[in-house]
């Protein structure tokens, strides 16, 4: 996947939402080889009218045909619909680029579609920090990963963990710790939430052994992650408070910057970090 000045990497992104528009936009207003050719959403007159504002003429296609249309298909969607595009892309022998962390979790099987017809998946570092670091720490020994998560109620609110178990936050005046437990239990039990968890766990030492804890903190206005790593060549402990997205509270505004920053790299004659 080569890019130059006549021919740019082809991106198509999946999902016009909190996260989808803003990377659609940025790839609009110009990044050095990335060209955005192809965008799928699930309401197609409203996409295609905000669409009508940008410089070039973009599609708006199903999720299982954004792969005709690009070398790289950018993932920003809910887990429910993760495969309609996923297992089309890696098939195509495209790059997957993936926010939905979870969900690789959730479908090991999608590392051999992607190696069997020579796809790649690419999961962003989205509203998490460090994650170079934890690779690295990776290549030793790492003892223990530990990831706690704190946001505002409202940021937490529909998450199944709590649907299933009655648990309700309205009203809520003191921090309430909802989870601990390992990141596997938790991507399911949040998973438009704890993505970070899961893209954590893939770094270091897996979701069975990577432990997490999350908060509801009635009073943060932003969603915050601490981890802490020990490993035989350095102990870390990194935090990030993330400002939420005005359109999807569960959602970091820095998670849309993370995708946008990792496709300039794939064209970028130069890059920082692992």
């Amino acid at each position: 996947m080569e890019a130059g000045p006549q021919h740019p990497i082809r991106v198509a992104v999946a999902g016009f939402g909190a996260v989808g528009r803003v990377v659609a936009q940025r790839l609009d207003d110009g990044i050095p080889g990335l060209a955005l050719t192809a965008v799928s959403a699930r309401n197609v007159a409203q996409a295609q009218a905000r669409l009508a504002g940008f410089s070039a003429q973009i599609p708006v296609v199903p999720l299982e045909r954004l792969a005709e249309h690009a070398d790289v298909v950018v993932e920003c969607l809910p887990a429910a619909v993760f495969l309609q595009v996923a297992e089309p892309t890696l098939r195509a022998g495209r790059t997957l680029m993936a926010i939905s962390a979870g969900a690789i979790l959730d479908y090991p099987q999608l590392r051999d579609l992607a190696a069997q017809h020579g796809g790649r998946i690419i999961v962003p570092t989205g509203a998490l920090l460090g994650l170079d670091a934890v690779q690295a720490a990776a290549e030793g020994v790492i003892a223990s990963v530990r990831m706690i998560t704190r946001k505002p109620p409202r940021g937490l609110e529909g998450a199944p963990y709590l649907v299933e178990r009655g648990i309700t936050l309205n009203g809520l005046n003191a921090p309430k710790l909802l989870y601990t437990g390992p990141a596997r239990e938790a991507v399911k039990g949040f998973p438009a939430n704890v993505n970070v968890a899961a893209a954590l766990s893939l770094a270091g030492i897996g979701p069975d052994r990577t432990t997490v804890e999350i908060w509801a903190d009635p009073a943060l206005d932003r969603n915050t992650h601490t981890i802490t790593v020990e490993s035989d060549s350095a102990q870390l402990t990194l935090t990030i408070a993330n400002i939420p997205s005005e359109e999807n509270p569960r959602t970091g505004k820095i998670t849309a910057l993370s995708v946008i920053a990792a496709l300039r790299k794939l064209a970028a004659p130069l890059t920082i970090g692992t």
